[in-house]
């Protein structure tokens, strides 16, 4: 674009936006947890299984901008994000999915992630968490008429869609 004044290309390289983007997932998380902590706002199953998978996109964007791979190395990176910000996406669309029931269809409240971690197996506690309940439903939290799974959905989209073009791209091209 003519009208706007060229960035220098360390700061559009690669490396330095799959860092940047990482960060942009520290400060997610950090947000998370300011929210459980600070407004003492418990999250859900569902929520912790999306902290999870934005966990793991940020640290595969870290690794991504520590490792500056080159070549079939940042096609492996792409598919890396694009898989975490995939489940993420999933986990956050469902999410969305069980807020906007009409109540008589919310699923009735079922027992906390910790509980069924202890007690069944790590892959049934995760799909029964998967499943949602009633708590999943309740929006506790909106910001500019969106709850926080929108966001997180229209977060993880976007970081994966980001991280894709980034990876995939030639390094001159964001100039």
């Amino acid at each position: 674009m003519p009208f706007l004044p060229k960035m220098p290309s360390s700061l559009t390289s690669p490396r330095a936006l799959n860092l940047l983007a990482a960060a942009l997932g520290l400060a997610m998380l950090c947000y998370a947890w300011f929210v459980q902590f600070g407004l003492a706002i418990e999250p859900c199953p569902l929520c912790i299984l999306q902290r999870v998978a934005l966990i793991a996109l940020t640290l595969v964007f870290l690794g991504a901008g520590i490792h500056g791979a080159r070549g079939a190395g940042r096609l492996a990176w792409a598919g890396l994000i694009v898989t975490a910000a995939g489940i993420g996406a999933a986990i956050a669309a469902r999410h969305v999915w069980l807020q906007s029931l009409s109540p008589d269809q919310v699923p009735a409240c079922g027992p906390g992630l910790n509980y069924l971690i202890d007690a069944l197996p790590l892959f049934d506690a995760l799909a029964e968490a998967f499943h949602g309940s009633g708590e999943c439903a309740k929006v506790d939290w909106t910001f500019l008429g969106l709850s926080m799974p929108v966001w997180t959905l229209l977060w993880f989209v976007a970081l994966g869609a980001g991280g894709l073009w980034n990876n995939l791209r030639r390094p001159g091209d964001a100039r």
